[in-house]
This record gives structure tokens, C-alpha cells and sequence, in this order.
């Protein structure tokens, strides 16, 4: 992977991310909570949500090695005593980030399309081992560039989201859930939250993150080629 593929996949997720976290504070200030919008959350500026482990290192080391680039960013503050229906709330605020993953996945999806039957070139590249290896052809392809970009884009947002929904605390799944349960479910399922990390390791331990990423390559695949 060269350095033009390792710098596309940096600001993909950053992009990615930045959108996931500016959701969940536009969401919370709907439902009651200005907490996040008054902290300058509730913005598309990546500078307002950066971690610099999860934002900026794990993702640069992702693509060095080879890998999907992933991350996280600084969570949103929400403050449930400010919402006109915590559970509720809670489940809806806990649902924009993904939703917003997959919106954003969405449109990349319409906009690759378009450019794979505009572009004889583009529709070439879609179909080589180039794209699945994130390298870009030699030279000066600002098309094929585009594709990378949107290929990208509809790679780690459907992954973000599907990862952020599964139903463990502290990710957004965990707060989806919640909301659907009953009061007396909702507190013997908080009980997990101390062996969240530990469950989140056996997943990657046994290959269920590989998995996703595999699933969402292949159904890529039979789109775009």
C-alpha cells in the first residue's frame, strides 16, 4: 500500500468519524440536550472531536499495516436530566451516529455507481485487484482517485456503523437496545458493561470483526463489479 492509499483511508475515517460524533450532538440538541452543541460538538470540523489514540494513531497504524483503517473519536457529552424522555432519547441519540454511517455509505454508493458507467476507465479499475487492495494505479488517474475515495468511504462507514451497533456498552448498540428494553431488563443488562472489553476482544480473537469486513468486500463486489 503506498502512501497516497494509507492518506485517502486517514481522511476517510476521520471524515467518517467526524460525522458519526457531530450526529449524535445534533440528535441529543433535538431531543433537549444542548450540552454537546454548546461545547462546539455539533460540528463537521474534525478538530472538535479528535482522540489522539483513536483518531489519529490506531488509524495510521491500521493502514501501515496493511489493515483497515478504524477508529474512534472523543464521545459526545449527553446529559440525560435535559431530555424530555431519557429512554427514548437515549435510543435515538444512541442510533444517529450509525444511521449517519449508513447514509453517508449510501450516497457514496449512488455517486460510485454513477462514475463506474460514466467512466469505461473507473469501471476498468472497479474490477481489478488494485481497488480491493486500496492501491492506485501508477500515474495520474484523478478519476480512479475519486473511486478509491467513495469505495472507501462506503467501506468504513458501513463498517463503523455495524460496529458501533453491536449491543455492547459503551457502543451505540448498547444504547439502541436499551431503550427497547424494560426497566428491570435494561438494569440486569447493564450488568455486562465491566466485561464489555473483554467480549470485544473474543470478537476480534475469533474473527466476527474480519467477518464484517469480508461481508461488506463481498457485497461490494456484486454491486460494483
Amino acid at each position: 500500500m503506498n502512501i497516497v492509499s494509507i492518506i485517502l483511508q486517514i481522511f476517510v475515517v476521520l471524515f467518517a468519524i467526524t460525522v458519526h460524533e457531530a450526529s449524535h450532538g445534533w440528535a441529543a440538541f433535538k431531543m433537549g440536550d444542548p450540552t454537546a452543541y454548546n461545547l462546539g460538538r455539533v460540528s463537521i470540523n474534525p478538530l472538535a472531536h479528535i482522540d489522539p489514540i483513536g483518531t489519529i494513531l490506531l488509524p495510521v497504524f491500521l493502514a501501515l499495516m496493511g489493515l483497515p483503517a478504524f477508529g474512534w473519536a472523543k464521545p459526545v457529552p449527553v446529559n440525560p436530566y435535559n431530555l424530555r424522555n431519557p429512554r427514548r432519547d437515549n435510543l435515538v441519540i444512541s442510533a444517529a451516529g450509525p444511521l449517519s454511517n449508513i447514509l453517508v455509505a449510501a450516497g457514496s454508493l449512488v455517486l460510485l455507481l454513477i462514475l463506474k458507467f460514466a467512466s469505461p476507465s473507473v469501471n476498468y479499475f472497479l474490477r481489478s485487484r488494485e481497488l480491493s487492495r486500496a492501491v492506485l494505479p501508477q500515474g495520474f488517474f484523478p478519476l480512479e482517485g475519486l473511486a478509491m475515495i467513495l469505495y472507501l468511504a462506503i467501506l468504513i462507514n458501513i463498517y463503523l456503523a455495524v460496529f458501533n451497533l453491536i449491543p455492547l456498552p459503551p457502543l451505540d448498540g448498547s444504547g439502541v437496545l436499551m431503550g427497547l428494553l424494560s426497566d428491570e431488563a435494561a438494569q440486569k443488562y447493564e450488568r455486562i458493561r465491566p466485561f464489555s472489553i473483554l467480549i470485544v476482544l473474543a470478537l476480534i480473537y475469533l474473527g466476527v470483526l474480519d467477518m464484517i469486513i469480508f461481508m461488506i468486500n463481498f457485497f461490494l463486489s456484486l454491486v460494483l463489479r
